[in-house]
């Protein structure tokens, strides 16, 4: 179809990530190329290689990019320089990287999951944060963060053995905290597949017993029930608005009082389930198609 050079974005070692998950991005490589595209894997920070020369530049996996964050923002100055199409783009990428987002989120109406922000070089308030938050119980985690790194689930009576490892992490990097959320231990994490801002699919994500953590290869469990319509709209219009121009958006959230909670807008590397859904990887194709202006 054509001889245009595209990049798909990894990094050097998908390492734990790949644990009880299929080969997602092993299968849409050979699904462009059996389309005619000539797509390759690039690692993201490899300093050999010369951006300028793909036409187009999509991100899928660079899944160290929060323990490099200094020269993934230093890559996406690069990539802006080199010209070339990147899905998503990248003022999306440096915006999304940081969940400072949510505020941005907030702000504008959307229903997300309260944070309470500790600052680089700040302690961690125990009493502060448990009263702000109005919770007995709490996830802290850091700001630039993926794969439930240095995330922590505390309650009021564990905060003090918490404290002195929180604030070590703290001189490194911001964190927030949010209430822990029966919700997902009761009714699992919704995420909604959007490409080209169309819905493709939805997954329903419950942790193993014992645990709060709803990632596949944490032991996690993925169901494909058929969303409420209620729960679809409120993704799609939080799609609409703030991953525009975008290849593939999930938004991730929980129930409360029926409604839509967001606990995360992923635009930078997120699994997209594309087995889980007959056509899912068909409409990724069709949404990439559409944006590279392909015949």
């Amino acid at each position: 179809m054509t001889t245009q050079q595209i990049a798909l974005v990894t990094c050097e070692s998908l390492g734990v990530y790949t644990n009880n998950a299929d080969s997602e991005d092993e299968r849409l490589i050979q699904f462009l190329k059996d389309k005619g595209l000539a797509v390759s894997f690039q690692v993201w920070d490899d300093e050999n290689i010369d951006w300028s020369v793909f036409s187009a530049i999509i991100i899928k996996s660079p899944w160290d990019y929060f323990d490099k964050i200094e020269a993934f923002y230093a890559w996406l100055q690069k990539l802006e320089k080199a010209g070339r199409p990147v899905l998503n783009p990248v003022k999306i990428l440096r915006w999304n990287a940081d969940k400072i987002y949510f505020k941005d989120l907030a702000q504008q109406g959307v229903k997300v999951v309260p944070s309470y922000w500790i600052d680089k070089g700040q302690s961690f308030d125990a009493d502060a944060v448990f009263a702000q938050l109005q919770a007995d119980k709490i996830i802290v985690k850091p700001r630039v963060s993926g794969g439930a790194k240095n995330t922590f689930a505390i309650s009021r009576s564990q905060a003090g053995a918490h404290a002195s490892r929180l604030n070590e992490l703290l001189q490194e990097e911001g964190f927030l905290a949010q209430p822990f959320l029966n919700e997902i231990n009761t009714g699992g994490e919704w995420s909604f597949l959007f490409f080209g801002g169309q819905y493709s699919h939805a997954v329903l994500k419950t942790a193993k017993p014992g645990d709060f953590r709803v990632q596949h290869y944490l032991g996690g469990s993925v169901h494909t029930p058929t969303p409420p319509a209620a729960l679809l709209a409120t993704a799609q219009a939080i799609a609409d608005r703030f991953a525009t121009d975008c290849l593939y958006a999930r938004v991730d959230g929980v129930v409360q009082d029926n409604e839509l909670v967001l606990m995360e807008l992923e635009l930078i590397e997120p699994f997209l389930f594309l087995s889980m859904e007959v056509g899912a990887t068909e409409r990724y194709y069709e949404a990439l198609r559409q944006k590279l202006l392909l015949p």
